[in-house]
């Protein structure tokens, strides 16, 4: 049985400097994401295109989804597994393209984890669960780009 399931946000421009869109350079790519209960994110456009390099752009934001996907669900096979993860962060990259016309769009991602297990755990065995996270993560499954891995382990 398929679930659908509804995901919302506010997304609330900031960077009207009181003239609007009059000028392509009169406004600032700015804006709040905000949702019902949580804290708000002020952020900015990528500042190749003119947005302020200390905000969260769009860009930040899709990869740090599929970062944080691939963590939560790595973090339920694993347990699953049977291997015991003491703690994990995550440095992920991600490739961009842009045409002579200004489109752009990701063509990858490599995912860089380090993992630190218990010891007596088998790092090949972790290894083994980050593909399998590729058919179950929402994120990864809705992008369409190529995602690779490569983690890194230690033992706590």
């Amino acid at each position: 049985m398929t679930v659908l399931h509804d995901y919302t946000a506010r997304v609330i421009w900031t960077g009207n400097r009181g003239q609007g869109t009059k000028t392509y350079g009169g406004y600032a790519r700015s804006w709040d994401l905000c949702s019902p209960g949580k804290p708000v994110i002020s952020c900015s456009n990528d500042p190749v295109l003119g947005g302020n390099p200390a905000l969260y752009n769009p860009e930040d934001l899709l990869i740090s989804a599929l970062s944080a996907c691939h963590m939560l669900w790595y973090l339920h096979l694993a347990s699953e597994a049977g291997l015991c993860v003491q703690a994990y962060q995550d440095h992920p990259i991600a490739q961009g393209e842009t045409l002579a016309n200004g489109a752009s769009r990701f063509v990858a991602a490599t995912l860089r984890p380090q993992i630190t297990l218990s010891n007596g755990d088998d790092p090949s065995r972790a290894d083994l669960l980050h593909p399998r996270v590729s058919d179950l993560c929402f994120i990864a499954r809705s992008v369409n780009f190529p995602i690779t891995y490569a983690a890194k382990y230690q033992f706590a």
